[in-house]
């Protein structure tokens, strides 16, 4: 399967000449099977450039989401594939204690937010909720897991027809509550076993450790938290994600490679931006 990264900030950051490499869009991921299999991960603002990027013979693709935070959803409604009435579009994300995934999103995608009505999209979207145990959408068998962060937030663990894996947790707070992380064991934290054994792994990497001294609690991880959880799960390709809007790429680059220096991980770690493809 291919990966490619279409939206890798946290929230919108302003371009300038030191924030261009991770670029300015938020969380959105494109996953394209062997077989033609479509899914699409998070509906940041990222995926309103997608749209004219999918193949053409598209007839059917899946969005995938984590949570309705606004980073995550604030593209939805841009999405060329739910105006077009020949396409089968299903979404699936977590419902609350108090609505369905249909409800929630109508409060996003209804006047005075945004013009479309969930009820008057052309596509007629099918929803899903999760976490819902293992499911094959396409070619791809699913599966999905509640993780720590603010509201109802879920993780995705993908796994193709040849058993490679690929595991999306762009918001996340595996060390929360633990003074010297991973001081648990695997089935224990948050995550760990969905991401156990993972070919790749994108995971929130949104902190320093000074930031997260004032923001514990926050659902968010830092450099050195996302280094030791992808140590714990024992995965081979890490991929740091959703990264703050106020760090530069000089920033960024400082922050990785620090961390890196000092964890020396026996997986290899490619900071996530814009554009970047991956072959699993």
């Amino acid at each position: 399967m291919r990966v490619t990264l279409r939206g890798t900030r946290g929230s919108l950051s302003s371009p300038g000449p030191d924030t261009v490499r991770y670029g300015g869009n938020t969380s959105c991921v494109e996953v394209i099977g062997d077989s033609g299999t479509a899914l699409v991960l998070d509906a940041g603002t990222g995926i309103r450039q997608l749209s004219s990027l999918l193949p053409r013979n598209l007839k059917r693709i899946d969005i995938l989401l984590t949570h309705l935070h606004m980073d995550h959803i604030q593209g939805l409604g841009f999405f060329g594939p739910l105006h077009n009435p020949a396409m089968e579009v299903h979404v699936w994300g977590p419902a609350s204690t108090t609505q369905n995934l249909h409800a929630r999103l109508k409060r996003y995608l209804s006047p005075p937010l945004f013009p479309v009505r969930v009820t008057d999209l052309a596509s007629k979207p099918i929803f899903h909720e999760v976490p819902c145990g293992d499911v094959d959408i396409g070619e791809f068998r699913v599966a999905s897991a509640l993780v720590c962060h603010p509201g109802p937030t879920v993780g995705y663990r993908i796994t193709s027809p040849t058993g490679r894996v690929v595991t999306y947790m762009p918001d996340h707070e595996p060390a929360l509550g633990v003074l010297k992380f991973p001081s648990l064991p695997r089935a224990w934290t948050s995550g760990a076993g969905l991401a156990e054994n993972s070919d790749l792994l994108i995971h929130d990497s949104q902190y320093t450790n000074a930031e997260y001294a004032t923001r514990f609690g926050w659902g968010h991880s830092t450099v050195e938290h996302m280094l030791e959880f992808a140590k714990l799960a024992e995965i081979r390709k890490l991929v740091p994600f959703h990264h703050d809007p106020d760090h530069s790429d000089v920033t960024l680059d400082q922050m990785f490679d620090e961390a890196i220096q000092k964890s020396r991980p026996a997986y290899q770690v490619i900071p996530g931006f814009e554009g970047a493809t991956f072959e699993v």
